[in-house]
């Protein structure tokens, strides 16, 4: 255990360190654009006109219905072959792995949102419209905020769920804790302690995040209201 803790200290803990900051930036920013998406898109296919909720019902089945791992493909190496008026368009890295992690998170925090609209009564949107709130100030004022709260923890689980599918992003060459990790067990053959560590820096971040997101929804939580605890 001794050459352990001195690999440790001397190589993995640099190393992974590295790789952290740039997982932490590449998951803040997704996380965030998961949720604007997931609010706007959710709210379109309830309130929306037909059109454009249909639209987006194809947006949430397309991104639900393929894995992952090639919508980041996609991202990195399709995309570079699309081209509008003669420029490629070639995202960094890290930029392809922020755009396929938000969309994707967008698509399963849309049916959240959607949940939570749903259950709001339409007694509510009918008392609104008596005091001459239009429909737009019904939903933004009293719909929406109802509505988050009550899907607030599932949206928190996807946040959770991208930590770790945030490990993907090193098969598009970027270089976060998977791939920092990766690169250090290749190049000294100490796999199983390179991967412990790696896998004690995500269950880090995974319980910083679960602790933060229940302080959110304790601050959200309306008096009378509170969930219950067994």
């Amino acid at each position: 255990m001794d050459g352990f803790f001195t690999f440790a200290a001397e190589r993995i803990l640099p190393t992974l360190d590295a790789g952290l900051w740039t997982s932490i930036l590449m998951i803040v920013p997704a996380s965030l654009l998961g949720v604007v998406i997931g609010v706007s898109v959710g709210a379109v296919r309830v309130y929306g006109p037909r059109p454009l909720a249909r639209i987006c019902d194809g947006y949430v089945s397309l991104f639900r219905g393929t894995p992952l791992v090639v919508q980041l493909y996609f991202w990195y190496f399709a995309l570079p072959y699309v081209t509008i008026g003669g420029i490629a368009l070639v995202l960094p890295p890290i930029w392809a792995a922020i755009v396929g992690f938000g969309l994707c998170s967008g698509a399963y925090q849309s049916e959240y949102i959607r949940g939570g609209l749903l259950s709001i009564k339409r007694g509510q949107l009918r008392a609104a419209q008596a005091l001459g709130m239009t429909p737009f100030q019904t939903i933004r004022s009293i719909v929406m905020p109802q509505a988050f709260r009550r899907a607030l923890p599932g949206c928190g689980n996807e946040i959770v769920y991208l930590i770790k599918y945030s490990s993907l992003a090193s098969i598009i060459t970027v270089s976060d804790l998977t791939g920092m990790g990766r690169s250090l067990a290749k190049s000294t053959f100490r796999n199983t302690e390179v991967f412990v560590v790696v896998g004690l820096y995500y269950l880090a971040l995974v319980t910083l995040a679960a602790f933060v997101l229940r302080l959110v929804e304790k601050k959200l939580e309306i008096p009378g209201f509170e969930s219950k605890k067994d």
